[in-house]
């Protein structure tokens, strides 16, 4: 026995059945509309081929190993400096040891500051 040819469309060998949503603007729209019909494919066709052969860089969101004891200084600083802040704030007269001391904090924040400026020029 043969089976009977109901008609139809012939079976997908890969079933597209499920959807992404992009939101975009209307430039944007415009834009991968005209690069898909200048590429003679479909919105969706084009944007599966760039989707699988494009290369997107990666943001870096932690901040690199070697940032990170430059952070800690930062902090210890900042808690220091605050302190005087609070003093400052309360009316408090520091004396020349204290003021000294402010001086050796700031002139660490500008050498973090140089080594995070270097550390990202290079």
């Amino acid at each position: 026995m043969t089976e009977k040819n109901k008609g139809g469309r012939p079976k997908k060998a890969i079933v597209r059945n499920l959807s992404v949503h992009v939101s975009c603007n209307l430039y944007e729209r415009k834009t991968i509309e005209l690069k898909a019909k200048s590429a003679r494919l479909t919105v969706s066709e084009y944007l599966r081929a760039v989707a699988i052969t494009s290369h997107v860089d990666i943001k870096q969101k932690t901040l690199p190993k070697e940032v990170l004891p430059l952070a800690g200084t930062l902090n210890h600083v900042a808690a220091n400096l605050n302190q005087f802040a609070k003093l400052n704030n309360q009316g408090y007269n520091f004396n020349a040891m204290e003021r000294a001391e402010c001086k050796v904090l700031m002139n660490t924040i500008e050498k973090v500051v140089t080594e995070i400026r270097r550390y990202f020029v290079h």
